[in-house]
């Protein structure tokens, strides 16, 4: 197995090319000494659930995974918390505006974004949000719907969080309100 910073061959703090494996999650630089973690990005997920016991649901306008199933979420920007993160990506996603949210579990995940792999920590949480009924998929999303928990199928999932996610959520019924 390649070490996961394999692709950096530069110190990013002072740019010298004796930068090698000090261990598997970190490279360390020989002329300054300083040490890079590999450590993995923030993501969120939103689950959201109506009143007919439904969950939200979008397909994947973009790779990776591009035309299948998804749960609203994506990356944490820089200093923002999981919780503005969760609402601010189901906004982008869907046009809905989030009440509440509660965590529920978490996932490491590895995300291939221009051909690299991202290590991810999936963060998720069961969103209730204000008029489900106002849906609009824009951003990364081709569509939405609404399909009952006993109907998701996690195979119908291209992203392998998403496909633990989904198994979880149908076997602990975690989104229970």
């Amino acid at each position: 197995m390649k070490h996961p910073l394999h692709l950096f061959s530069y110190c990013p703090k002072c740019g010298s090319d004796n930068f090698t494996e000090h261990d598997f999650k970190s490279k360390r630089c020989g002329e300054c000494g300083f040490t890079y973690y590999f450590n993995p990005l923030a993501a969120t997920v939103g689950v959201i659930t109506n009143d007919k016991g439904e969950v939200l649901v979008a397909r994947r306008a973009k790779e990776p995974a591009k035309g299948t199933f998804d749960l609203p979420g994506g990356f944490c920007d820089s200093y923002e918390t999981a919780e503005e993160g969760v609402i601010r990506e189901i906004e982008e996603e869907t046009g809905l505006k989030v009440n509440s949210t509660r965590y529920l579990f978490s996932i490491p995940n590895i995300y291939i974004y221009s051909g690299m792999e991202l290590h991810t920590m999936d963060m998720f949480f069961h969103c209730t949000v204000e008029d489900a009924a106002k849906l609009t998929a824009d951003d990364d999303v081709a569509e939405l719907q609404w399909i009952a928990i006993d109907k998701l199928r996690s195979e119908d999932f291209g992203l392998a969080s998403i496909k633990k996610g989904i198994e979880k959520i149908k076997k602990q019924h975690t989104i229970k309100k």
